[in-house]
């Protein structure tokens, strides 16, 4: 299991991005975080709002919602997710590890 926190504003856990990829994707957990393989390059934010776009596709919320607390410029970033509940990431997780 990701470690999180829940706070009034919502769900906050790390995220490994993989930028590059083949397709956008959520490819399950790494060292504690949630591995997102992203098709944008590190350019311009162009990766961060991919993941941004990524994440709310997966959650069902809206990108509004998500931000990137912090590791703007990393590969490893603490996002929030207004709105979100631990079981989503939990179940997230189990389908992502139940295709392999």
């Amino acid at each position: 299991m990701i470690p999180f926190s829940e706070s009034p504003e919502g769900l906050i856990f790390k995220v490994h991005v993989v930028p590059r990829a083949s397709r956008s994707e959520i490819v399950g957990e790494h060292n504690g975080a949630l591995r997102v393989r992203i098709a944008a390059a590190p350019v311009d934010g162009a990766a961060n709002d991919a993941v941004i776009r990524t994440l709310a596709k997966a959650f069902k919320v809206s990108p509004s919602e998500i931000q990137i607390l912090a590791g703007h410029t990393s590969r490893l970033k603490q996002v929030r997710i207004t709105g979100a509940r631990p079981e989503a990431l939990a179940a997230l997780i189990q389908v992502q590890h139940e295709l392999r």
